[in-house]
């Protein structure tokens, strides 16, 4: 998203809370004919969080947020957090932590101006900070576009703050943004101070900027595919993980986020028409073709839609196939060697991945598990399908495509962090994908069946 548009949200949003307090200070009047012409330097020509800082001083009659009766620890714990914002995605948020120490200097004078300046002076740092905290993130794909981050409203942002029983605790929560995120943040900061270093590692932002997506709260899945596991979020803790198969350095699993509504048992698996070009018409064209298509149980489809007419075998030239001349779409029927096992879970992608089970758990041993065209393996389906529905997902049918509705959409995220705290220590996984900078390591594995 470009820095212009993510201003116009953020005064959008502004405007929202001077509606709804009924504040309209005399220096909003031209913000209408800003918006309108989406500037680029929106941002830096309009004092957004002092608008807000205005509107929510106003709105509390000059109360204040920062230094009210067990406050006293807030306004240090804002600036230790600013003098580290850099890795958390605001680059000035050091000179912002020498103006937060001043301000609070001057205010220990109990001077009722000078608190009131030092409380506007520590809002508007705050709200700045919460603002990188959800910046978009470049190459993410939100599949499901009520995932994508929004810029917080600064009116909420503020009487979150205000209301905390414990202001200095909130903050850190806060800074903390979720499980995967506050441990390799602080890991790299306290790396930084032992180096004496001012500058963060690379590759530890662009870990950053990955785990930082992820949301705060609620119920969630994290698929890491650097480290090849699924992660069971929820209550802002990780109360559940297995480990997964995800794809090749040559067919990756995507960054993205999109939601699980409902599960698929006895799935059909629906062969990628380039695994049929390449492996299937070579088997056809084998002394072998008989027994292979017996093994496998495919059936030739007219299309991969919802209702597809079914082609008989003798319809194809497998030669052509093969030669890349015709097209065959075919897709395996449930049973013991469908390469989707016995569950599936679906979510809306323009990429066609999804979470699957599958035939081969023999290839969970392997300590690196990028195996497959793209899609994820689960080490236990059926776990997850308990976590996901609360209930066994187990079916005595043999019916093919069953579909179980979840009791609510789960979100999941697919994404890549190779970053890994150890204590106070971060260390970095091999970048299989070549997603840090430094370009793609080889792969210690070894391609699979057809998947």
């Amino acid at each position: 998203m470009r820095r212009g548009n993510t201003a116009v949200k953020y005064l959008l949003s502004v405007l929202t809370s001077l509606l709804f307090l009924g504040v309209v200070p005399a220096h909003a009047a031209d913000l209408p004919e800003l918006i309108a012409g989406h500037h680029s330097d929106t941002a830096a020509m309009l004092p957004t969080a002092n608008l807000a800082v205005d509107a929510f001083m106003a709105y509390r009659h000059g109360a204040p947020v920062w230094f009210r009766a067990g406050g006293s620890e807030a306004p240090a714990t804002l600036a230790q957090i600013l003098r580290r914002a850099p890795l958390d995605g605001l680059s000035s948020g050091p000179a912002l932590a020498d103006a937060v120490e001043a301000a609070a200097r001057d205010a220990a004078s109990g001077n009722p101006q000078a608190i009131d300046r030092a409380d506007r002076t520590l809002s508007a740092a705050w709200l700045d900070y919460v603002a990188a905290l959800k910046a978009p993130l470049p190459g993410f794909t939100y599949s499901d576009p009520s995932l994508a981050p929004r810029m917080p409203n600064p009116w909420v942002t503020l009487q979150l703050a205000s209301t905390a029983p414990s202001l200095a605790a909130h903050l850190q929560a806060v800074s903390n943004v979720n499980p995967i995120y506050g441990p390799i943040r602080n890991a790299e900061w306290l790396a930084m101070q032992r180096s004496g270093s001012t500058t963060p590692d690379p590759r530890a932002l662009a870990n950053l900027g990955r785990a930082r997506i992820l949301p705060s709260s609620g119920r969630y899945l994290v698929v890491e595919a650097a480290t090849q596991r699924l992660l069971m979020v929820e209550d802002g803790r990780i109360a559940d993980s297995m480990k997964v198969i995800v794809g090749r350095p040559d067919s990756q699993t995507p960054m993205l986020a999109s939601m699980i509504w409902y599960a698929t048992l006895n799935p059909y698996w629906y062969v990628p028409t380039d695994l049929t070009q390449k492996i299937v018409a070579r088997k056809m064209q084998s002394p072998i073709a008989k027994a292979y298509w017996k093994e496998k149980g495919y059936e030739i489809i007219s299309d991969f839609g919802p209702t597809p007419t079914l082609l008989p075998l003798s319809s194809i030239n497998w030669k052509a196939v093969g030669e890349g001349k015709q097209t065959v779409y075919l897709r395996q029927l449930p049973g013991p060697g469908n390469s989707m096992g016995v569950m599936k879970f679906s979510f809306p992608n323009d990429i066609g991945v999804y979470l699957h089970d599958t035939d081969l758990h023999v290839l969970f041993a392997q300590k690196q598990r990028t195996l497959s065209n793209g899609c994820i393996r689960l080490e236990d389906a059926k776990r997850l399908g308990l976590w996901l529905a609360g209930r066994d997902l187990s079916t005595e049918s043999t019916a093919p495509e069953q579909h179980v509705q979840l009791p609510r959409g789960v979100p999941v995220y697919l994404t890549y962090i190779t970053a890994m705290p150890q204590g106070s220590e971060l260390t970095f996984l091999p970048d299989v994908y070549g997603r840090d900078g430094a370009g793609p390591h080889e792969a210690v594995a070894t391609a699979s069946a057809v998947r």
